[in-house]
């Protein structure tokens, strides 16, 4: 690191808090604090949705994904536009029209307290450990390759951001994600153009793409079957990927107040509408670009000596300990063959080598030695040997310029800022409409919009916290999240569902459904973990958003023949005329 990567990553982040507060002036309201009074035009509720939805992780674990898997995770979001869609029809009208603050208001309309307190809870939940992972992930990898203390590094990409979120609320994170987005394109963009231009003289991009395609890496469509039939297990296929992402994006972006709230910021129906389709059109393409980084980045190491792990910090440890021999004699054998794959590759983009048998072989020999030291290594460390996050920074730290490398540093930053503030918003904006108001404040004068910014720090200072406790995540970081995400997802889905369009379904009867749902998707995602109940099937966690969807909606059904109730008036919920034709 130069004094030209410090200036840069310090004038970036000071920058962005300056804005942030600059921003922060709203009404002294929750309409103004968490909704920036339903003011903002479509083209920020995109760049808001956007910069929710990609964090520090997308940037950093993203290329690291393409390197180790391929570009077969881009199937991940290809429900994304048909849930947008979905979305746009129904949940933005009945939202708006009913002028709520959180999404779990509308239940309470819907159904009852119960039933909006299971879900608000749900949400908190899932959403403030996601927010903790997301202040962790990148601050563990910047700890890694730098040596950076880590619970200080924590406390940095945690606590700059608190000031202007308490302060500003939702305007303020919409206008510091739009500068946010702009500087994290523009330096993802240079990333890319700096690794093309990195690669043996006669080779290009094209070039880049063809040796990475031979070596397996442009999988972009997979059918997820096998020999034995399709893989439930698979995590990332066309068919996971349309239906499995279609219900996590429609509960993502249709439940999760993370994002609901981004779109009640707008002036009205359509512009809410026009954020979320235009999201819908955009996501695909990003993050394939950023996949496509990662595959740019495999093709580099292709011709440049590559590290037995990406991760600096564990060679290290073991470099320490009576490996340390072990060691030596498996990274000469691993230099070695990547020597001859570097020849082999050359002669093959040159013309003069058309057997691409042997350069496979020659791969499959390279992976072997990544393997037998991951083995090693967790023998000597007793660690996490997983270096698919390490591998873009890793990139960034040993082979960028100066300047270029401090920019993106200060990314990592940035995309972690974008989404932890608009998480820590919709956190304290749920905390306050779902219960404070309902238990603590019920029939007393408050102060709503002091209440808010004690929440929002609080959140804050939690996550850091969950932060500071974590451990090394065993899997992609990207994956991590997602996972994690999919364990409420699906039946946070199904009640929303239920409630738009199943009416004769009551309050209670939804309610346990969701509890036993809830159960259920837990004990499959931890039998796919360690197999205790060897009866069930491993299934892939995007599946489970589907199952925890269609399960409340069919066990709620069940339930409401068990435990009829007499219905609330459909009129109570029904938007205004006005509000549905805007």
């Amino acid at each position: 690191m130069t004094k030209l990567d410090w200036i840069i990553i310090f004038l970036v982040l000071t920058g962005i808090v300056v804005y942030g507060l600059y921003k922060s002036r709203t009404t002294r309201n929750l309409d103004g604090y968490f909704l920036s009074n339903r003011s903002m035009p479509w083209y920020l509720v995109l760049l808001s949705i956007m910069g929710t939805q990609a964090s520090a992780i997308t940037f950093l674990s993203g290329p690291g994904q393409a390197f180790a898997d391929g570009m077969r995770f881009v199937q991940y979001y290809f429900g994304l536009p048909l849930a947008m869609v979905v979305i746009c029809i129904t949940f933005v009208p009945m939202f708006n029209g009913l002028k709520v603050y959180t999404a779990y208001e509308f239940l309470e309309k819907r159904f009852d307290g119960k039933t909006r307190t299971l879900t608000s809870f749900l949400f908190l939940l899932q959403r403030g450990l996601s927010t903790g992972i997301s202040i962790y992930a990148p601050s563990i990898i910047l700890s890694s390759l730098f040596g950076w203390d880590i619970y200080w590094t924590n406390i940095i990409m945690g606590g700059l951001l608190i000031i202007y979120t308490v302060a500003g609320g939702a305007r303020a994170v919409a206008y510091t994600q739009k500068i946010q987005l702009v500087i994290i394109f523009f330096a993802m963009a240079m990333a890319g153009y700096m690794v093309v231009k990195l690669l043996p003289g006669n080779m290009g991009f094209s070039e880049a793409l063809e040796v990475s395609g031979k070596l397996g890496k442009l999988n972009v469509i997979t059918s997820g079957r096998n020999e034995n039939g399709f893989n439930w297990n698979d995590r990332y296929n066309i068919w996971s990927g349309i239906i499995g992402g279609f219900f996590l994006a429609l509960s993502y972006f249709g439940t999760d107040q993370s994002q609901v709230g981004r779109y009640l910021t707008a002036q009205n129906n359509t512009e809410s509408r026009l954020g979320l389709l235009m999201n819908g059109l955009i996501k695909i393409p990003m993050q394939f670009s950023i996949l496509l980084i990662g595959v740019l980045v495999f093709a580099f190491y292709q011709f440049n000596n590559a590290p037995l792990s990406f991760n600096d910090s564990l060679v290290n440890e073991v470099q320490q300990t009576s490996y340390k021999d072990s060691l030596t004699t498996l990274q000469a054998g691993f230099d070695s063959v990547n020597a001859l794959k570097s020849k082999a590759l050359l002669a093959y983009t040159n013309g003069t080598q058309t057997n691409t048998d042997v350069i496979r072989q020659l791969n499959k020999a390279s992976e072997g030695y990544r393997e037998a030291f991951k083995k090693m290594s967790r023998k000597a460390t007793g660690k996490d040997t997983n270096d698919t996050n390490y591998v873009f920074l890793s990139f960034v730290k040993h082979h960028l310029p100066a300047g270029l490398k401090g920019l993106l540093i200060a990314v990592i930053f940035l995309a972690a800022w974008g989404s932890i503030a608009a998480a820590l918003n919709s956190l304290a904006a749920s905390t306050v409409c779902d219960f404070h108001q309902q238990i603590v404040g019920r029939g007393k004068p408050v102060d709503e919009y002091r209440i808010s910014k004690w929440y929002t720090l609080a959140w804050g200072v939690f996550s850091i916290l969950i932060a500071q406790s974590s451990s090394a995540l065993g899997q992609s970081l990207i994956e991590a999240v997602n996972v994690l995400g999919s364990l409420f997802y699906g039946v946070i889905l199904g009640i929303f569902l239920v409630a738009f369009y199943f009416k004769k379904i009551n309050g209670t009867a939804v309610f346990i459904a969701a509890v036993i749902v809830e159960c259920c998707v837990v004990v499959l995602f931890f039998n796919e973990q360690i197999s205790f109940m060897n009866w069930l099937p491993d299934i892939s966690f995007l599946w489970m958003n589907v199952i925890g969807a269609i399960g409340v909606v069919f066990v709620a059904a069940i339930a409401e023949m068990i435990f009829p109730q007499k219905l609330k008036p459909v009129s109570t919920l029904q938007p205004s005329l006005s509000s549905l034709e805007e």
